[in-house]
């Protein structure tokens, strides 16, 4: 997760989707339509001794709905865990076939400019 100032998460507040339980907070996650038809899920976290019990799937979901509901067709996440959106369709892509506007926040990021995250992308539907 990147540092942000607090005009940023004003900002980027209602992309975000957040499940708390009786400890506080349990996982988030944020779509944001970068494109036309092209959206972001990221900051997607679940705490660690919440894990597999389907917060991660639950947060995704929430955000593809989201994305269907404002017309977005393709859903993309840069992640060090691609094997939890390949079990849920994602395929990995270049991040050359991304688009360069979605660049705008890795000059935050500690890895910048050698970033090693993965790309993976999915073309939605509502099955």
């Amino acid at each position: 997760m990147l540092p942000r100032s607090l005009s940023e998460i004003y900002d980027n507040l209602r992309d975000f989707f957040v499940v708390e339980d009786e400890a506080g907070l349990v996982g988030c996650a944020a779509c944001h339509v970068t494109w036309e038809d092209l959206a972001e899920v990221k900051c997607m976290a679940v705490r660690e001794d919440c894990r597999g019990q389907g917060w991660g799937r639950r947060l995704l979901e929430a955000c593809i709905e989201d994305a269907l509901s404002v017309g977005v067709r393709r859903a993309f996440v840069l992640t060090y865990i691609p094997q939890f959106f390949e079990a849920r369709g994602f395929r990995r892509v270049e991040k050359s076939e991304l688009p360069q506007k979605i660049w705008s926040e890795c000059i935050h990021c500690v890895h910048f400019p050698n970033c090693d995250e993965i790309a993976l992308i999915q073309y939605l539907d509502r099955a």
